[in-house]
């Protein structure tokens, strides 16, 4: 076995739980004695302990015992054992009363086993009952045994805690363990026969409720006080803090650790102080405590389990007040030989003092007057004060406007306490003083500054806190003095204005904004009557004790997962507005209803602050889903939130990212409907297509005229059709020519030579057209379209260049008067046989026309 620890394991022992085997001092792990092992495997608890420091580490150490057959080379006979059925008979059945055959074939009671103990979780979460182990006698092959369990926790309170199958021997626990509740129990286990006869002698059972980290550390006091001389060497003691932690402390659940999170001011240093992190010592780790710049340090102390690891240990915190105490490491010195002051009052020094503003007032070291802790000699005095010199410690309460309105005299002055070692300087000083008393009005003064009071957060409106009044030095005056408030961020108080006395106005909230370091800062004023009125503030500080009053929010709200396990999970946590001890360790659960929760999803508690959810089922089509999750905090009553986390599934990819149509998929549409939409943007599209095609023919149609009669039928490629049939030559009074080519040929003639439009008229001569003769010969129409054929083939310039040409030649008196009157026509004195004359291209108008009337 191997163990290693921080201090390279010096002096660490080894030791078993069984007298058959030890462990030496290098881990190896030894036979005792000759032995024969009566099952297929021992299990033993190996504890490493430290003599020095107490502590101690278990482990469990399981041996597998194989036949002597198997080392031999043979193979045993059956059906070859699967690893999964091995693991589960070695890991749950213990067989406590094992028979043994000796060597003469008599069978011989060996003594009981000692059971190792058994190990149970505490806190676990079920499901419930949960099967511990199987107890099982070999002479259960012989006869029907019953098994049965006594003890505390069985038949004994609390009853039922575990229970065990009869028949088959399991034994189960039946609900949740708490260590800090109890921490083992002791059982025995019997097996008797179905008339109750006992079959085997009872064995002992030992459960041991493996402990959990569900405690976080308590500190004794929440406020320590200490206190540290100004001037303290590093490494000087100031106060010690402590924890306690309910776990067990031989693990690392219960072992504390302390640390400084804040410090306040961080003047001179921000590390003025240190802790031993195991024994809550305070130390000064810095020089430069001078209490005349720094009075008091606000220390906030963190106290941490699991030996300090904030990932996974829980934490509670405590502040540490250190007060710097004075050390007289300033002489008094006058800052005058004589003085001529008017003073009323009792409690302004009669003198300025360096040491005045330096020292604390109160101690040995200060260099007021009127204190006894400073020593003043009068060395003359007048007439008037030969009475007070023999109480002249008590000056400053003698000195009245109402008493004595003039004093003369010559004092020296020194401290009651020897100035600090190293100091060289004289320690008294001499003056001559001329006092003139002189009234006036002094300002009242609150004679705690600033007062601190504790309180939970959520006391109700109209909660009296306390009384804040203020003392008026003008005690002989009749003057009243009247409170307000100077300074309420939150607008949480109310001051009573005769008396000082603090109410709620509102509910107040240690999570707001206004408070620092969970303290609330007010200050009110006091103010008399007198002429001219004067006034003082004085300063209250509210710190607030926070309760769980805020439930846990989830994070994140949204998240990805993949719609098969496996292969990637969502970390949640929460978040509190609330403090130590009211946070985390947070508890995630899911929600019975809907059903369908709990049947797609589960979640995973990784630590106190954070779980895993991931998928229950082997697939989760596509799409989001709302999962709610309850999230209940420590507090004390605890509070919970059900928060909904957006969950986008989708399919991945072999590296676990969503891919591109997965994450159209987790949008909200399945597979089909993606298809749909893809099927219908393309016939969208086919559509749009055959809409422009359509136009572009219709537009094509619009500017190229077809021909009258259908192709099949056309003699000619020279007649176009035309929609609206007028009256002839008589009706067309338009210039066909403009629709041949433009009126100039400016745009023509400034092309690059070879560069042209096939749609625009070539540059060339043009050739003389046969003019149109006026009187009509049934004859001179074939020459005349000859000629304007045998035109046009010559002219490059002729339209529409290769389209149909364009023929303006009808005749001016045909007889017939239209082409459709050639049908109708009974005269017969027309002969049309000439057109066959014409060629191919009239010979089916020949043959329409001119073939009698039974054609």
């Amino acid at each position: 076995v191997k163990f290693n620890n921080c201090a390279g394991n010096k002096g660490v022992r080894y030791e078993t739980n069984s007298l058959d085997f030890k462990v030496r001092a290098d881990g190896t792990l030894y036979a005792a004695h000759h032995l024969q092992v009566p099952s297929k495997q021992l299990i033993l608890v190996v504890t490493a302990w430290d003599p020095q420091t107490l502590g101690r580490w278990e482990a469990m150490v399981r041996f597998l015992v194989a036949e002597k057959s198997q080392h031999s080379g043979h193979k045993p006979k059956g059906r070859k054992a699967l690893p999964g059925e091995l693991v589960q008979q070695q890991s749950d059945t213990l067989l406590p009363w094992r028979q043994h055959q000796s060597a003469n074939g008599l069978r011989r009671q060996k003594r009981d086993w000692v059971i190792p103990p058994i190990n149970v979780p505490e806190n676990s979460r079920g499901p419930f009952p949960q099967q511990l182990v199987r107890i099982r006698s070999d002479k259960d092959k012989e006869i029907h045994i019953r098994y049965s369990i006594t003890g505390v926790g069985a038949d004994q309170p609390p009853m039922e805690v575990f229970n065990i199958d009869p028949v088959s021997g399991r034994m189960y626990v039946t609900r949740p363990m708490d260590r800090e509740e109890r921490a083992s129990y002791h059982l025995r286990a019997h097996a008797v026969d179905m008339n109750g006869n006992k079959v085997e002698n009872p064995i002992d059972l030992y459960i041991y409720v493996i402990d959990m980290n569900d405690n976080r550390p308590e500190f004794i006091n929440q406020v320590y006080n200490g206190s540290v001389d100004e001037g303290s060497k590093p490494g000087t003691y100031v106060m010690t803090v402590t924890a306690n932690d309910a776990d067990d402390g031989t693990t690392a659940n219960g072992m504390v650790r302390y640390r400084i999170v804040t410090q306040t001011p961080q003047s001179p240093s921000q590390n003025m102080f240190t802790i031993n992190s195991e024994t809550g010592d305070i130390v000064t780790v810095a020089a430069g405590l001078d209490r005349e710049k720094v009075q008091q340090y606000i220390v906030i102390v963190q106290a941490t389990d699991m030996e300090g690891n904030l990932n996974y240990g829980l934490s509670n915190t405590a502040t540490a007040i250190i007060t710097v105490t004075d050390v007289n490491d300033n002489p008094p010195e006058f800052t005058t030989s004589t003085v001529k002051q008017p003073q009323k009052g009792v409690r302004t020094p009669v003198v300025t003092t360096r040491d005045l503003t330096e020292r604390a007032a109160g101690s040995r070291n200060w260099g007021g007057m009127g204190l006894p802790t400073t020593i003043y000699t009068l060395i003359s005095v007048s007439p008037s004060l030969r009475d007070l010199e023999r109480r002249f410690q008590h000056f400053a309460a003698a000195v009245d406007y109402e008493m004595n309105r003039a004093f003369m005299l010559t004092v020296m002055v020194s401290n009651q306490a020897p100035l600090a070692s190293g100091i060289q300087m004289s320690f008294q000083s001499t003056a001559g003083v001329t006092i003139s008393v002189t009234d006036v009005n002094e300002a009242p003064y609150f004679p705690t500054n600033h007062k601190l009071i504790r309180l939970e957060e959520g006391v109700p409106t109209g909660t009296v806190l306390t009384t804040f009044s203020a003392v008026d030095p003008d005690r002989f005056m009749q003057q009243a003095v009247r409170y307000s408030k100077l300074s309420d961020p939150a607008n949480w108080l109310n001051i009573n204005a005769t008396n000082g006395q603090i109410t709620t106005a509102a509910v107040l909230d240690r999570e707001s904004d206004y408070i620092k370091n969970n303290v609330y800062e007010a200050t009110f004023l006091a103010a008399d009557n007198g002429i001219p009125p004067a006034s003082g503030t004085g300063t209250l500080q509210i710190y607030l004790i926070d309760i769980n009053d805020n439930a846990p929010e989830l994070l994140p709200k949204e998240a990805q997962i993949c719609e098969r396990p496996n292969l990637n999970v969502i970390n949640i946590t929460a978040a509190d507005a609330d403090i130590d001890p009211n946070v985390g360790p947070f508890v995630f659960e899911l929600p019975s209803v809907p059903s369908a929760v709990r049947k797609n999803w589960t979640i995973t508690r990784l630590n106190g602050d954070y779980a895993q959810l991931s998928l229950r089922i082997m697939y989760l089509e596509a799409g989001v889903y709302d999962v709610p999750i309850i999230v209940t905090d420590s507090g004390n009553p605890p509070l919970y939130n059900t928060s909904v986390i957006k969950v986008k599934v989708c399919p991945c990819d072999e590296n676990g990212d969503c891919t591109t149509i997965g994450a159209v998929a987790a949008a909200g549409l399945g597979t089909g409907a993606i298809i749909a939409i893809l099927i219908c943007i393309i016939i969208l599209l086919t559509m749009v297509l055959l809409f422009v095609v359509w136009m572009k023919r219709r537009e094509k149609e619009r500017h190229t005229k077809q021909l009258l009669i259908d192709p099949e039928d056309d003699v000619r490629d020279n007649i176009l059709k035309y929609d609206e049939e007028g009256g002839g030559e008589e009706d067309q009074d338009y210039d066909l020519s403009q629709l041949q080519q433009p009126e100039t040929m400016d745009h023509v003639l400034n092309k690059t030579p070879g560069v042209r439009r096939v749609d625009e008229r070539p540059i060339g001569a043009e050739p003389q057209y046969p003019i149109r003769p006026v009187i009509p010969h049934p004859g001179d129409i074939g020459d005349f379209i000859n000629e304007g054929l045998r035109a046009a083939d010559n002219d490059p310039t002729a339209p529409p260049y290769d389209s149909l040409l364009v023929f303006d030649y009808e005749g001016s008196g045909s007889t017939a008067g239209s082409v459709s009157s050639l049908n109708s026509s009974s005269s017969g004195d027309q002969d049309y046989d000439y057109l066959n004359d014409w060629g191919p291209r009239f010979k089916k108008l020949a043959d329409m026309y001119g073939g009698g009337e039974e054609d």
